[in-house]
């Protein structure tokens, strides 16, 4: 035979069969010409859809008040929605201010500090004190949005020298993970200082405290510290910031009272329009629950009203210029039923996400009017200071510098606290009936409706084998694609296989489910919700897509309280469901899961087990791994459940299923590094000391192959 074609070439070097694998189209959406665009998508729409609706309910409410006595009563409820959202902050401890350097310009002069918002939490600053002032100035907090250099960035020193020379005294200071407070190196996390912000906000998140309450707190101490100085009037306080400083001063002006003029740049919108448009950013800017809470960013001005807030927009801003309208609009009522409706003003200008010497100016004399500093709101030249010269610590580095505490560090102190409460707990009789309860209430699980939609889309063959696709539609209004391997002669057991890299490469030649199919089971490999085809699910990244990962996708769903991993487990359950319905009458079910995956399968399992068996491949061993590791997979997040670790973790399910035939195969911590044996034994000994029947196993150290034997073996 003449091997002259290069189809022929490969038969004869591979063999036919590899050939026809090479051939094959396992993709399902690529079929649906009408689904196929979006399909990537389908996560980021479905919980799109959940917070359309919940941003309905609080539009019926706001748009009912009309009467000052009504605002009055939802501010109360705002505030009380805010406290949950944000978290309870840490006592006030003494700040411990320490002024480290000073400069003397023509007309001002600067001193750098640091102060204690928590004890050893250093946050760096300067104090910029114009030389003409009246003994009791009025003082300007600036928050830095997302710049590297923190305040020393060109832009917000601009502002910053602009209302130094009209008069303000400015306390500007570097956010977590900017400026002098970067906690990570560039060789440590690529996606730059402000990336921090999401991936410190993850282990944050799992702890049940969002990242935005160190945030706020800061702000906070940074108001205390201003009212320590002589120089400042504490009756005439504002805040000021763009971007990022304006998530910050628009928060930190809802939540202090002693703020008494507010001008957030750059931020505000409506979470409908950031939907729509660039979605959720990064971790900060997301309060735990805050959609489902009723909270809108209108609120973080109304909750103040009547006390004087100017919202700072351009029209081509990454955050929607429609929905900074429809916020204004909106809190325009609450400020007119307080017979102030001048004291909400808003300024835009044509431009991205900039500053403009038109809102620049707007923002000087709305300082100037309503912190009583009357003058020229004219723009002025300044003469910029290097980051050098602005520098608080050696090197600019304060946690180099100064051995303090980090998020990471103060989370990670948190988390063990919480883990210490839980174990203090002695475990009930209905242990088991507990855990499940607080799994649905802290993931946001539903129970799937337990009607079915399945779609045939074809069928494939190969040697030992059919591969039958399917789509079959998950818990909202998008449809799972899936993959059923169907033996010619069946021994009467189907497997549900999860793979975190895709059904594509789970079905692979010689990979597990190749070769359970090849052995007489029934295989039935989908891609759940945010892999494979369903794809990243997410329309854009920033700073919240870290290493690939997009972390504002997992932000979305904490918003909604819709954790992801409650979506999977609706889809698994969804899956037993379709499987019992169109497989072998009496078929015998296990679930084998690898990689990520593993946590959402042992949440499926905890709240309603339709498995027999289970195995999971490389398990993640807890979530406080995540918040242990300072340099964490990111992948693990999206199988995380926020706020989990305040109720229970990942060891605490094993427990509840010890006694169902589970395997666990080479656990991992959150860097991706395998445990031993000894350890597996020491992490899970209250699951083994529960096990009376070799119910649970837990095998560490396999290669490859033994691994696939100890899988194959453990579901016969």
């Amino acid at each position: 035979m003449k091997c002259n074609t290069w189809i022929v070439t490969a038969c004869c070097f591979l063999g036919l069969s590899d050939v026809l694998l090479a051939q094959e189209d396992l993709s399902v959406y690529g079929y649906w010409k009408y689904h196929q665009p979006a399909a990537d998508q389908l996560l980021y729409k479905s919980l799109s859809e959940r917070a359309f609706l919940l941003l309905g309910k609080r539009e019926a409410v706001v748009s009912s008040l009309i009467t000052k006595a009504q605002w009055e009563k939802r501010q109360a409820e705002v505030r009380a929605k805010l406290a949950k959202a944000v978290g309870p902050f840490p006592e006030k401890t003494p700040l411990n201010p320490v002024i480290t350097g000073t400069l003397k310009k023509d007309d001002f002069s600067v001193e750098k500090l640091y102060f204690e918002s928590q004890p050893g939490y250093h946050v760096t600053a300067a104090i910029f004190l114009p030389d003409k002032r009246p003994e009791k100035a009025p003082a300007i907090i600036f928050c830095s949005g997302h710049s590297e250099n923190g305040f020393r960035s060109e832009a917000y020193q601009r502002l910053i020298l602009n209302y130094v020379k009209k008069g303000f005294v400015v306390l500007a200071f570097d956010p977590i993970g900017q400026g002098e407070r970067i906690q990570y190196q560039s060789a440590e996390l690529k996606e730059g200082a402000t990336g921090e912000h999401s991936y410190a906000g993850v282990q944050s998140f799992i702890s049940g405290l969002p990242p935005a309450n160190y945030f706020i707190w800061d702000g906070i101490r940074a108001v205390d510290y201003l009212l320590t100085r002589k120089e400042v009037d504490p009756a005439r306080i504002g805040i000021a910031g763009r971007s990022g400083g304006g998530t910050q001063s628009a928060y930190i002006a809802a939540m202090d009272d002693r703020i008494a003029v507010a001008a957030p740049e750059c931020y505000i919108t409506t979470f409908d329009k950031l939907i729509r448009s660039n979605g959720p950013q990064d971790a900060e800017q997301n309060l735990m629950y805050g959609l489902a809470e009723g909270i809108d960013m209108a609120d973080f001005l109304e909750v103040r009203a009547p006390k004087p807030a100017l919202i700072v927009a351009t029209t081509r801003d990454i955050f929607a210029i429609q929905g900074a309208r429809d916020s204004y609009h909106e809190a325009k009522k609450a400020y007119k039923a307080f017979g102030k409706a001048e004291q909400i003003q808003m300024t835009e200008d044509d431009a991205g996400h900039a500053s403009t010497v038109k809102n620049r100016e707007a923002s000087y004399a709305f300082f100037q009017k309503y912190l009583n500093n009357p003058g020229s709101p004219a723009d002025l030249e300044v003469q910029l200071l290097s980051d050098e010269e602005l520098h608080v610590t050696p090197g600019g580095r304060a946690i180099a510098s100064l051995k303090g505490e980090s998020m990471f560090s103060l989370n990670e102190k948190r988390a063990k606290e919480l883990a210490a409460k839980r174990y203090k707990a002695k475990p009930t009789a209905n242990f088991s009936e507990e855990l499940r309860k607080k799994i649905i209430a802290i993931s946001g699980f539903t129970k799937p409706s337990g009607k079915m939609d399945v779609i045939f889309s074809g069928r494939l063959h190969r040697a030992d084998y059919a591969v039958e696709k399917y789509l079959v539609k998950g818990s909202g209004g998008y449809h799972l694609p899936v993959l059923w391997l169907k033996p010619a002669k069946s021994i009467g057991k189907t497997v549900l296989l999860l793979d975190d890299q895709g059904k594509a490469q789970a079905v692979e030649k010689d990979k597990l489910a190749d070769k359970l199919a090849s052995q007489g089971y029934e295989v039935v490999v989908p891609d759940l919700s945010g892999i494979g085809e369903l794809g990243s699910g997410f329309i854009n990244g920033g700073d919240s897509v870290i290493e690939g990962v997009p972390l504002n996708l997992w932000f979305f769903g904490m918003l909604t309280h819709k954790s992801l991993v409650a979506t999977r487990a609706e889809e698994i359950m969804i899956l037993a469901g379709f499987i019992r319905t169109n497989g072998t009458a009496g078929s015998a079910l296990a679930g084998v899961a690898v990689g990520t995956l593993t946590s959402d399968l042992l949440h499926a399992a905890a709240i309603r087990n339709p498995f027999g068996k289970l195995v999971l491949v490389q398990p993640l061993v807890s979530y406080q791994s995540i918040t242990e590791e300072r340099l964490y997979k990111p992948g693990f997040a999206l199988s995380a459940v926020p706020g989990a670790l305040a109720e229970y973790d990942l060891p605490d399910l094993v427990e509840a299923l010890s006694a169902k035939d589970l395997l666990l195969i080479n656990p991992v911590t959150a860097a991706g590094k395998e445990v031993s044996q000894q350890q597996a034994d020491s992490i899970y000994r209250p699951a083994l000391k529960q096990n009376q029947r070799a119910g649970l196993r837990i095998r560490c150290g396999l290669r490859y192959e033994e691994l696939m034997e100890s899988a194959l073996s453990w579901i016969r």
